[in-house]
């Protein structure tokens, strides 16, 4: 409430100072706001090809195990996929995106050669191959749409607190701030006209007493002469 607000220059100055400060600040929020949604949209754009590719290569993934259950038996599929020795790793860093940290998920020893994937290469079938690369595909695409997915989270994370930062400047604390340095300027400004209605009340005043100080002079001047014209008339 601004009548909580103490009418003082000294009040007016600092939240002259708060304006400043929270217009600068409300200026950078909303452009951080507006890269942000920039870099969101670029993200989005690529989550979309990565949601295409990652469904692209399940769908080609099924096809061609399906393919080699039917042809080398279920048995035989499973015997090779167990076979693996050296598993995936994945590892996880972090950039930054104005400010904002995501993920950058890197994945090693997915793709391997025919004589690392530990299945015997006589044993099995050119299937069985198909099927291990296509899952190795299918492997890179899922890091990557995991790595998307999760920076696409915490962008619009970041968004939202913007947003929330930018409106609370822009209709709570500005408007209180902008009411607060009205009600003190008009204060002010009824202290100033009060103060110059009582300087020229006393001015007025001061200016009458002189005046009947002068008139009572002139009055005791006038009375001592014709005093001392009659003493000398005798």
């Amino acid at each position: 409430m601004a009548e909580d607000v103490k009418p003082t220059r000294k009040n007016l100055m600092e939240i002259e100072d708060r304006i400043q400060l929270s217009e600068r600040g409300h200026d950078t929020l909303e452009q951080k706001r507006d890269g942000l949604i920039m870099e969101f949209m670029d993200i989005l754009d690529q989550a979309q090809d990565v949601h295409q590719s990652l469904e692209d290569d399940y769908e080609r993934a099924q096809t061609i195990i399906d393919t080699a259950r039917a042809v080398e038996g279920d048995v035989a599929i499973r015997g090779a996929a167990a076979a693996l020795k050296e598993h995936p790793e994945i590892t996880v860093e972090s950039k930054n995106i104005m400010g904002v940290v995501v993920p950058q998920i890197e994945s090693s020893k997915v793709e391997k050669d025919l004589d690392e994937r530990g299945y015997g290469v006589l044993g099995t079938s050119a299937h069985t191959d198909e099927t291990a690369e296509a899952y190795e595909d299918l492997l890179e695409s899922i890091v990557l749409a995991a790595e998307v997915e999760t920076a696409m989270k915490k962008m619009l994370e970041e968004i939202e607190r913007t947003k929330r930062r930018v409106n609370a400047l822009e209709f709570k604390l500005l408007p209180n701030l902008y009411e607060n340095q009205e009600y003190i300027q008009q204060k002010l400004e009824e202290q100033e006209r009060e103060e110059i209605f009582r300087m020229k009340k006393v001015k007025a005043k001061k200016e009458r007493e002189e005046k009947e100080e002068r008139e009572e002079a002139a009055e005791e001047a006038a009375d001592e002469d014709e005093a001392d014209a009659a003493a000398a008339s005798e």
